[in-house]
């Protein structure tokens, strides 16, 4: 597959949707984005790494890191997290709080705010430092040793996060959080906090292009551990967007509103894009066309 033409085209398409969607602003530390940044990494079960534009860029990663949290989880602690989150699309925004009121405290799936709240309270509880876990394994795969959280990303979320500390207190009333809710969303925002690149990102996330199989050879995680959160991806990993995202791009992917979104292509690459702006489901506008370019033109989604 020719990488190279593929995101020149990718490139192209995405920086012709200048001017269209917004930078996310209830967060304020993401306001300051440079709204026409555009990025974008492809690195191949075989070694390769390709990237155009601002793919070495450093951006907050936000929501892509629900999906290291939601595999550390499991392979730490196995299939018994599903007791506490659901595996079905939501149709709501990532941060409603109807939904739980109606399901008892268990989230619609781990993808979603409530959800992720719930992960990574399994993963503080299973490795004493859940953001620590998550930032480790991002530095391990991406070979980054300097990847960290950005501690005023961190500091502005949790001094506007009062609809998260609902959603835990909420999910807290129902003892679906083993741990002290003020130190659930201390490693919530952390994670979620976390300043990485298109570049780090691909490599990162190739586990799931390797079948569960980590950049040194170890496992982990099984080939079908690694269909499954592939599965949730796609159904799940794009907040209430998930069917169209699935319709334009058709890859399992998860997005974040810091405008990255992490897509992979199974047994052949993982793939990132990323634009500041986003559409009304908090999704890149720039990052979708660019995935919706590079499937169309090389045939690579999963359908």
């Amino acid at each position: 597959m020719d990488y190279p033409r593929l995101l020149a085209a990718a490139e192209r398409a995405a920086r012709a949707t200048t001017g269209q969607g917004r930078v996310a602003d209830y967060i304020p530390a993401l306001a300051s984005a440079d709204p026409e940044s555009f990025g974008m990494a492809v690195a191949t079960v075989d070694g390769r790494l390709y990237g155009v534009g601002d793919w070495e860029r450093p951006f907050s990663v936000q929501s892509i890191s629900k999906l290291f949290t939601l595999a550390l989880a499991l392979a730490h602690g196995g299939d018994g997290l599903w007791q506490g989150v659901g595996r079905e699309p939501s149709g709501n925004p990532f941060n409603s709080l109807v939904q739980l009121e109606t399901e008892h405290g268990i989230p619609r799936n781990p993808f979603i705010n409530a959800g992720a709240l719930v992960v990574t309270d399994r993963l503080l509880s299973l490795t004493g430092d859940a953001a620590g876990a998550v930032r480790d394994f991002l530095r391990q795969e991406s070979g980054n040793p300097l990847l960290d959280t950005d501690a005023e990303v961190a500091a502005s979320e949790a001094a506007h996060g009062h609809r998260n500390a609902a959603l835990a207190h909420f999910i807290a009333s129902h003892d679906n959080l083993h741990n002290p809710v003020e130190a659930v969303l201390e490693h919530y925002y952390a994670h979620c906090a976390i300043a990485t690149s298109c570049r780090d990102l691909v490599l990162a996330g190739s586990f799931l292009a390797r079948h569960g199989a980590r950049a040194d050879g170890s496992r982990l995680m099984s080939r079908s551990e690694a269909k499954r959160i592939n599965s949730v991806l796609l159904t799940c990993g794009t907040y209430d967007a998930a069917g169209d995202f699935a319709y334009r791009v058709g890859l399992p992917g998860k997005s974040g509103v810091g405008g990255g979104i992490l897509a992979i292509i199974p047994g052949r690459a993982a793939v990132c894009a990323w634009g500041p702006r986003l559409d009304r489901a908090g999704n890149s506008v720039a990052a979708v066309t660019a995935l919706d370019t590079l499937t169309t033109l090389s045939g690579c989604s999963v359908f």
